[in-house]
C-alpha cells in the first residue's frame, strides 16, 4: 500500500504582474505531486489580484492580501509562517515550473532524510515566455552548475554561497522544519533567497542536485535582476544594504570561517555598490562615509579596489 504524499506549500509572492501571476499559479495547480496548498501572498498591489486566484477555483490555493506594502522580504517571510507542509518551495509570480518539478525533487528529499533541500537547473525565457537558449546556458556557467554532477551534496556551503548554485526562489525543494525560521530578519531584503540558502545549509546538512531544467525563470523589465541594474539607483542601493547585511552575518557565523576572507571582500564591494548608488541620487557625503571604510579595510589589508577609489574621486567631482 503506498504510503499518503506529504504535504508540500508552494509560497507565491507577488506585486503588480497580473497576467504572469496566472501562468505561475497554473504551473503550479498542475503539478503532478497533488497534495499541496498554495499560498498567493500579495503585497498590496494597485489592483488586487483576488479575481484571479479564486478563478482557478481549486480549493488548494488560499488568497492573503497584506494591508500596506511591505516589500519582498516580508511578504515572503509572512507566507512562510502560514506554510504547514512538511515541505516548502518559493515559486515567483513571473516564472513557471514544469508540471513534474515538485515529483522529482520531493521525491529526492522522501528518499534521502539527512536532505536539507533539492534543487534542480532552469530555463530563461524573456517577457513573452519564450526560453532564450543561449541565455539558459550563460546561467548556468554563471552560477557553476555545468560543473555540478547529479546527486548530494554534504555539507553545501561553498555551492550554496559561494558558487550560488542552489536557486531558493526558483527551482528548489526546502525540509521546511530544517530552517530556523525566527532567524529571518526583513533587512536580507531582495537578498532572502541567498539568506534562505544560507539559513539552509548551516547545519550541516546535504542538498541533492538535478542537473534537468524543471523550472523557468523570466527575465522582463520589471523583474528584480532588471531593476536591481544601474539605472535604477534606488533598486542598487536596495541591493547593496542586502548584501552588507547578509555578508556580515556569513562574516560572522562559526560555520563558515572557512570562507570568511570571500564574505569579507564580497561585504566590502558591497559597500561600494552603495556608495556608487548613493552617487546616483547626489548623496555624495554620505557615499564618501561608506568609501572611507571601505578603503580602512583595504589599507589594514592591503589590498586596494580601483572601483572604490575610482568611486571616492567621483565625491569630489563637481557633479557626477
Amino acid at each position: 500500500m503506498d504510503l499518503p504524499q506529504p504535504l508540500v506549500s508552494v509560497i507565491i509572492p507577488t506585486y503588480n504582474r497580473p497576467n504572469y501571476l496566472k501562468e505561475a499559479i497554473a504551473s503550479a495547480v498542475q503539478q503532478t505531486y497533488e497534495n499541496i496548498e498554495i499560498i498567493v501572498s500579495d503585497d498590496c498591489s494597485p489592483e488586487s489580484p483576488q479575481r484571479i486566484v479564486e478563478s482557478f477555483g481549486d480549493p488548494r490555493i488560499r488568497f492573503q492580501r497584506n494591508p500596506r506594502n511591505l516589500g519582498i522580504s516580508l511578504n515572503i517571510i509572512g507566507a512562510f509562517q502560514q506554510a504547514r507542509g512538511k515541505y516548502i518551495a518559493s515559486l515567483n509570480d513571473d516564472d513557471i515550473w514544469n508540471e513534474d518539478f515538485l515529483d522529482k525533487l520531493v521525491g529526492y528529499l522522501e528518499t534521502y532524510p539527512d536532505l536539507v533541500l533539492a534543487f534542480s537547473d532552469h530555463h530563461i525565457m524573456d517577457s513573452n515566455g519564450q526560453i532564450n537558449y543561449e541565455a539558459t546556458h550563460e546561467n548556468t556557467q554563471r552560477w557553476q552548475r555545468d560543473k555540478l554532477k547529479e546527486g548530494i551534496y554534504q555539507p553545501f556551503y561553498e555551492i550554496g554561497l559561494i558558487h550560488q548554485a542552489v536557486a531558493c526562489a526558483v527551482a528548489t525543494v526546502i525540509r521546511k522544519d530544517a530552517i530556523e525560521w525566527n532567524l529571518f530578519s526583513p533587512q536580507m531584503g531582495p537578498f532572502w533567497d541567498l539568506y534562505l540558502t544560507y539559513l539552509a545549509c548551516r547545519n550541516g546538512g546535504g542538498a541533492y542536485y538535478c542537473p534537468q531544467r524543471l523550472s523557468t525563470y523570466r527575465v522582463h523589465s520589471q523583474s528584480e535582476s532588471m531593476i536591481s541594474g544601474k539605472i535604477n539607483a534606488t533598486a542598487k542601493i536596495r541591493a547593496s544594504k542586502a548584501g552588507i547585511f547578509c555578508y556580515r552575518q556569513f562574516m560572522e557565523d562559526a560555520h563558515l570561517q572557512e570562507y570568511k576572507s570571500y564574505f569579507r571582500e564580497k561585504w566590502l564591494e558591497a559597500h561600494t555598490s552603495l556608495s556608487i548608488g548613493l552617487l546616483r541620487i547626489e548623496e555624495k557625503q554620505q557615499a564618501r562615509s561608506y568609501l572611507l571604510q571601505v578603503l580602512k579595510q583595504q589599507l589594514q589589508q592591503q589590498k586596494f579596489n580601483l572601483r572604490t577609489i575610482a568611486a571616492l574621486a567621483l565625491t569630489f567631482a563637481p557633479k557626477f
